[in-house]
């Protein structure tokens, strides 16, 4: 809940560009969907979104665009539509391996 009142506070402020760092962490999947529902519409709206997101997923059905880092290099890119095929694959390929590479 806390999560969902601080992106309400930011998203009435009306920003032109909204980071969101991890949402999904440590939440009910319930939540995250609202949340990301809400990402999705403040999109929509004409908002510039960066989100980083480590379940694919979820990131896939809220992005336009999908930009994948591995050891801080973009080794994958592409439209959400594209990339939502294999989301498993992508996952298990680029998402793998020692935590704080990406």
């Amino acid at each position: 809940q806390q999560q969902m009142l601080a992106l309400g506070r930011v998203l009435a402020a009306q920003p032109r560009v909204l980071l969101a760092d991890e949402l999904s962490l440590g939440l009910a999947p319930m939540v995250v969907e609202r949340l990301l529902s809400a990402v999705r519409a403040a999109a929509d709206s004409g908002v510039a979104v960066v989100l980083v997101e480590q379940h694919v997923r979820q990131a896939l059905a809220v992005a336009d665009r999908v930009h994948v880092l591995r050891r801080g290099r973009v080794v994958l890119s592409g439209s959400a539509e594209e990339l939502s095929h294999d989301a498993d694959g992508i996952a298990a390929h680029y998402l793998t391996g020692e935590p704080g590479t990406a």
